[in-house]
């Protein structure tokens, strides 16, 4: 396959998990600087390793929301917190993910991690009363 299919291919991937809205917003970011690793993430990341066959995108989201919490990586949790919800996660099963992550990656990372979430979950609700 080549890169240029594999980037289509990711970001047709991130889109569906992250939405088109936020896959706007930053790619509207991106520079001269930053397009490179940009075009990367989206091939290596979003096509190479999400679209592998060996697990459905459900549990890539547990994965990613346990990784994110365990190294402190709060604005990836929080995005793939809607990514989780994207992919047919619900509340309560994060909720679970980060129990577990409590006992794995420490209680003040999951303790951190239920407020993030808590506060994604608060967002999308008022988007969604938005008119």
């Amino acid at each position: 396959m080549d890169e240029k299919t594999r980037y289509d291919n990711g970001m047709k991937t991130r889109r569906a998990v992250l939405s088109d809205t936020y896959v706007d917003k930053a790619s509207a970011g991106v520079t001269a600087f930053n397009g490179e690793w940009q075009e990367f993430i989206t091939r290596t990341a979003w096509n190479d390793i999400w679209n592998r066959p060996g697990l459905p995108r459900r549990e890539r989201s547990i994965i990613v929301l346990s990784i994110a919490c365990a190294l402190g990586a709060w604005g990836e949790f929080r995005i793939h917190v809607r990514g989780a919800l994207n992919n047919g996660m619900t509340k309560d099963e994060i909720k679970e993910v980060l129990m577990q992550a409590a006992i794995y990656a420490g209680v003040p990372a999951a303790n951190h991690a239920f407020k993030e979430a808590a506060s994604v979950f608060a967002e999308i609700e008022a988007e969604a009363d938005k008119p």
